[in-house]
């Protein structure tokens, strides 16, 4: 059996950086001839096999043709006559299209090794653009890379606007762009796989609640960046620097998608954006089958941002009521998530990535107080249904007040 180590264990080798994963081609066999061998089937459009020990990915070295569009229409022919080099050549990037034999060899056909050193993300054959995956993937990658210095190769991105003129990112079923996106959020940078994306074309076709954004202005005064899609982008920037959790992330991506649907009379004012934009983000959710947890907390930032930003000026009753609706007084811990994409909101402006955010301090303070009225004693003195919630509303209430002094001397 010729096996070979191939794909990002390879790339992130030579990059030094972390294998989270090892996949294997072998070439030369058949499916009977690895299942005799102690290997397991778990392949479903190709053949790939868990090695019986180390349950690592092997899979037989395989040619695809291009029979229908999006990325499902391929036939696979996998024989033991497929050599590496045509396995390699199916693949989307140079730097994913090298190898490593059993003696650390590299085997790298295509130029993938000049490309890693030159920072270049480049496909390997025209037959890139036969799989509109592939342009999410670029777009990922150059999310994960960018702190690398990696850029995009202008044959690639022109091949990537052709694919997107011609049709083939219609093709795409949400759950694998839901995939891709999920998985750059948690990348380095998450505003680079927007960016491609806008660049080639594809943001427009796959989100457009999001591309409608750029182009729209802001009042200067309280907005520099003035576009609200470049604001979009330095929020999710400030969202990747203050939590690793792409749920914070994508709140903090889509919390002004209101914007985009304010009549242009209206301009550069967006009154009422928090409420008008959550039909946007239900669709957008539902287009994308995005999870239950990524949308509830997109709607509380979209809807409620605005009274996080006035958080200080806000009456005790407020915010009271304000913790209510954030359940923040049932799950303590649900507040955290708000406030990151908050405060990521506040800092996404030119001159203020560094300034101090208390709002978020004082709705923890206000949290804490609010959660340490007891409810036993009013149970005791026989509070029950519409009158225990509303005594105990006046006590955190009370309580929320007289934190609010404490907290304005501690600032002071």
């Amino acid at each position: 059996m010729k096996t070979y180590l191939v794909g990002g264990a390879v790339r992130d080798t030579l990059l030094g950086r972390p294998v989270e994963e090892r996949d294997w081609v072998v070439v030369g066999e058949t499916p009977e001839s690895m299942i005799a061998q102690g290997f397991k089937p778990v392949g479903k459009d190709f053949p790939v096999f868990l090695h019986p020990k180390t349950r690592e990915e092997y899979a037989l070295a395989r040619t695809e043709r291009k029979t229908a569009p999006g990325y499902r229409g391929f036939v696979v022919h996998a024989e033991p006559d497929v050599t590496l080099e045509q396995d390699l050549l199916r693949r989307d990037l140079t730097i994913n299209a090298m190898a490593l034999d059993g003696d650390g060899r590299l085997i790298d056909p295509y130029g993938g090794m000049r490309d890693l050193k030159n920072r270049i993300l480049r496909h390997v054959s025209p037959a890139f653009g036969e799989d509109p995956v592939r342009i999410l993937r670029v777009a990922r990658f150059a999310a994960r890379f960018a702190t690398l210095g990696f850029r995009i190769a202008e044959d690639t991105f022109d091949l990537m606007r052709d694919m997107v003129a011609a049709g083939e990112v219609d093709a795409l079923v949400p759950e694998r762009v839901w995939a891709e996106m999920a998985r750059a959020l948690s990348e380095a940078v998450p505003r680079a796989f927007f960016e491609v994306l806008r660049a080639c074309g594809a943001l427009a076709r796959l989100c457009p609640e999001i591309d409608r954004l750029f182009g729209i202005p802001q009042p200067a005064e309280h907005h520099p960046e003035i576009d609200t899609g470049l604001h979009t982008l330095l929020v999710l920037d400030q969202a990747a620097r203050l939590s690793p959790d792409p749920v914070v992330r994508f709140a903090a991506l889509t919390h002004d998608l209101g914007k985009g649907l304010t009549p242009e009379a209206l301009w550069p004012r967006h009154h009422g954006h928090e409420e008008a934009g959550l039909d946007a983000l239900v669709s957008l959710c539902q287009r994308l089958r995005v999870p239950n947890a990524y949308r509830k907390l997109a709607e509380k930032v979209m809807r409620y941002h605005g009274h996080c930003h006035r958080a200080l000026e806000l009456r005790p009753a407020t915010v009271v009521d304000l913790l209510q609706r954030l359940d923040a007084l049932r799950k303590g811990e649900a507040l955290d998530e708000f406030l990151l994409a908050c405060e990521a909101d506040a800092k996404g402006r030119p001159g203020f990535e560094n300034r101090p955010y208390p709002q978020a301090e004082w709705l923890r303070t206000a949290r804490d107080a609010a959660l340490a009225i007891p409810v036993q004693p009013l149970l005791e003195k026989g509070f029950k249904g519409e009158s225990l919630g509303l005594e105990l509303r006046r006590l955190r209430i009370e309580a929320v007040k007289s934190c609010r002094r404490q907290f304005s001397e501690d600032r002071a």
